[in-house]
């Protein structure tokens, strides 16, 4: 029968295993499917560069890299990757064979060989077909451009009339050919044409003829791998200087130029040429792509698998390179935490991986602290991480993990108190938990799976606020008649104020009759707030005897008489006094007696500031109580402060003496060691200051410490749960106003006009209902109860400073490599 450990950690012990050279590999990666020991680092003094494997594991690391390559190129192409199989499903499997992975090790380097080849050709193929397409948009605009210059100088020569045609020949040559040599012509993105057209109007101040035609269809750009939206321009300017400056601004902005002839029959070749090479181009590209895509489609069927296997084969020869290698006996020396019933499996792992040869497990006896191991399921992994989250339990202390599982619900639901809300919230948990193992295959994005992940917390929190709901008689803001009213409403009554009388107590939860009364706000008030009082005197009273628990179990007999005893009679004779006199107060009937009850807030002020007057009565002789439990706090304030110092004061003289008698060592081996001295004191490998420093001034400070803050959260910390209150009344209120606002306007409509607006204001409630009120108002109140535990609650008893129990799992590893993709 295994060892629970949720209440505080289970027994872990540290073994070394001695494990034989040969068989190395094949025990560590039974191990890591076994998940049973965490290994410490021997070599932790050696460069990482320097170990034993650091050979394999370069060789595992480039196979990563030429897959995350493959990934790239899927993911580029748009062919789907086969996802890999649930971690849960999966079974023990034996170690790769060595040759096994030689073979994926050559087959990887001759598939990036042959996928770099096909994706360097189709880029190189892209590249072409780009430039042949810009190629072809230069052309076409530049025919346009040069036909409206062509229009210009037509238009010139019939101005000319008295001139001989040789001499107008002789003009229209020499003016193409000053068009040849001052114009430049490209393609640039179309978001940079104006910035083009900008930068070269200042620099050349004006003198130029800039034009340009945006191009319809976006065009692939190989290098962004992405398509652009481009235009066609046409700079025209004089000098060869202001045209090579023009060039390499249009360079600078991310333009491809191209070479245009000014004569017509010399383009109209070009565009006929491109044409053809685009027919061609297209046709080797498309034969390219197909098989580009025909081999990433093969690997996308075995990527997955092929990626699990390399990783688990590296994190073993990382695993490896934590062991101490004895040469003379050819073997692996390794160290590590493994809980003490998890053993003999430990040993049967380490049996099984060969008949030839055995392992040998030793068991070490330590000083130093194990890692902190809490047994987890489904269930209670979710409420464990909350507290893990605020730190990691000290070994063997307490785990806040166990009681979370009912308090973080319950104080959520009193500040969600609504049946409807709570059904919503149940019904959507329901659903994740229903579904659970669908939801565990997909990959989720980070809102889902935190989500998906605390699915039995959300079911909790919703069933929690379905039953605090129905102690409030809250139902979408409505309340249920289930039972005979308490009150009852006079027949004849005078004046505009009705005063109901109260013939009998209702059985459970709130009456009815409250509802919609003028002071029902000032009776929940009032009543929600003294519940929260109690409920936060409660839960910091049992969170504070869990301190004593580890007091016993660690045997720290001052703590006990120092520190617990004080504080809990200081906590018990104020604001323990406080909840019994709400109590109290509750339970006497004020009316028949004929007296207001008194004001509880004022008695506690008064206790303070006036002990021994008390000036509306709420027991007899309740001055004298007061004045004894003033006492019995101011009492416990020095104690809670001098006994432990001047208890260590002692202990350290004495030991002082015995060392000066030369006395043996075991005799002063009687100081008390709890969860805060042990962390302080104790040390592992890597510290070296000892137990110096621990004197009585240190003791002493934290101790003025640690009794002014007690004392003081001691008050802050019962103000605290007054956020029960205000919260509950708070979504009360809004879910009130929420239904006046919406769907209460569509009751006294009739006919289709009521039809549509019931439906229509209905939607609107509904949808309202679940954003504002069960999503944001559920993430305030879960946010407020996560307070209450971390700050009120674990406070009062949690050491923390662990180190949580991380074993070596294939499991852990190739789940961390899937949350990281």
């Amino acid at each position: 029968m295994s060892e629970e450990a949720i209440f505080r950690s289970a027994d872990v012990s540290l073994v070394q295993l001695y494990i034989p050279s040969e068989i190395s590999r094949e025990a560590v990666y039974a191990l890591g499917e076994a998940d049973t020991i965490q290994f410490r680092d021997l070599n932790s003094k050696v460069n990482t560069f320097q170990r034993s494997f650091v050979n394999e594991i370069r060789r595992l690391t480039n196979v990563e890299r030429q897959y995350n390559y493959f990934k790239e190129q899927l993911n580029h192409r748009g062919v789907p990757l086969k996802p890999a199989p649930y971690i849960e499903d999966q079974e023990f499997t034996p170690a790769a064979k060595p040759s096994d992975i030689d073979e994926k090790v050559e087959s990887a380097q001759l598939l990036e060989e042959r996928l770099s080849q096909l994706v360097d050709a189709s880029e190189n193929l892209e590249t072409r077909k780009k430039d042949l397409l810009q190629s072809r948009h230069v052309l076409k605009a530049a025919n346009q451009f040069f036909n409206k210059e062509a229009e210009h100088v037509q238009r010139q020569s019939f101005d000319l009339i008295d001139t001989d045609d040789h001499d107008i020949e002789q003009q229209q040559q020499n003016q193409n050919a000053a068009i040849s040599e001052n114009y430049v012509t490209g393609v640039i993105p179309t978001e940079k044409a104006n910035i083009l057209e900008k930068i070269l109007w200042r620099v050349l101040r004006g003198n130029l003829i800039l034009e340009t035609v945006q191009i319809e269809d976006p065009i692939y750009d190989p290098k962004s791998k992405q398509y652009i939206n481009k235009s066609v321009f046409i700079v025209f300017s004089h000098g060869h200087d202001i045209i090579s400056r023009i060039k390499k601004i249009s360079e600078s902005l991310d333009a491809d130029l191209y070479e245009v002839d000014t004569e017509e029959n010399k383009r109209s070749e070009s565009l006929l040429e491109v044409n053809g090479s685009l027919e061609d181009l297209n046709t080797v590209l498309e034969t390219t792509n197909r098989t580009l895509n025909t081999e990433l489609i093969a690997i996308a069927q075995e990527l997955s698998s092929w990626a699990a296997v390399i990783l688990k084969e590296k994190s073993v020869y990382q695993t490896l390179n934590l062991f101490d290698y004895d040469p003379n006996r050819k073997v692996l020396i390794a160290e590590g935490w493994v809980p003490t019933n998890e053993i003999p499996s430990l040993k049967e792992t380490l049996d099984s991986t060969s008949t030839d040869v055995s392992s040998v497990v030793n068991i070490l006896q330590t000083t130093k602290t194990p890692p902190t191991y809490h047994k987890t399921n489904k269930f209670t992994a979710a409420f464990q991480s909350i507290v893990d989250a605020y730190g990691i339990a000290e070994y063997k202390e307490v785990n806040p993990g166990l009681p979370t599982i009912v308090t973080f619900p319950f104080m959520f639901a009193i500040m969600f108190g609504d049946m409807g809300h709570g059904f919503i919230l149940s019904l959507a948990a329901l659903f994740l938990v229903s579904h659970e193992k669908q939801f565990a295959r997909i990959k989720r994005d980070e809102i889902f799976d935190m989500a998906f992940t605390g699915r039995y917390i959300l079911l909790l929190m919703g069933l929690f606020s379905i039953f605090t709901g129905f102690l409030y008689n809250d139902l979408f803001s409505k309340s249920m008649t289930i039972f005979n009213s308490g009150w009852k409403w006079p027949e004849h009554h005078e004046g505009e104020t009705i005063f109901a009388e109260q013939t009998s107590v209702y059985p459970i939860g709130l009456d009815p009759a409250w509802h919609g009364t003028e002071n029902a706000l000032l009776f929940t008030n009032s009543y929600k707030m003294k519940l929260s009082i109690l409920m936060g005197f409660i839960h910091m009273t049992y969170s504070y005897f869990f301190s004593l628990v580890n007091h016993l179990h660690f045997k720290s007999v001052i703590d006990i008489i120092g520190n617990f005893i004080p504080g809990l009679l200081f906590m018990q004779s104020i604001f323990g006094y406080l909840s019994i006199c709400i109590v109290y107060k509750w339970s006497i009937d004020w009316i028949s007696l004929g007296k207001p009850a008194p004001g509880l807030l004022n008695m506690l002020i008064s206790m303070f500031l006036s002990p021994g007057t008390v000036e509306e009565y709420l027991y007899p002789h309740q001055e004298k109580v007061q004045v004894f439990l003033l006492i019995i706090a101011l009492i416990c304030v020095p104690w809670l402060l001098l006994l432990k110092p001047l208890y260590f004061k002692y202990k350290i003289d004495q030991e002082h003496k015995y060392q000066e008698l030369n006395a043996d060592p075991e005799a002063v081996q009687d100081l008390p060691r709890n969860p805060e001295e042990l962390q302080a004191m104790e040390h592992d490998d890597d510290d070296e200051e000892g137990e110096e420093g621990h004197n009585f001034g240190d003791i002493m400070i934290h101790q003025v410490i640690h009794t002014i803050e007690f004392c003081l959260n001691s008050v802050s910390h019962t103000a605290s749960y007054l956020r029960l209150w205000a919260l509950s009344l708070a979504h009360a209120q809004l879910s009130t106003v929420l239904w006046s606002m919406t769907i209460q306007n569509a009751f006294g409509a009739t006919g289709i006009t009521g039809v549509i607006m019931t439906v229509f204001l209905f939607g609107m409630w509904f949808v309202l209902t679940v954003v504002i009120l069960v999503i944001m108002e559920g993430t305030s109140a879960m946010l407020h109860s996560l307070r209450l535990h971390w700050v009120e609650s674990m406070s009062k008893f949690f050491v923390g400073g662990g180190k949580i129990y991380t074993p070596f799992s294939f499991k852990s590893i190739l789940a961390e490599q899937g949350d990281l993709e």
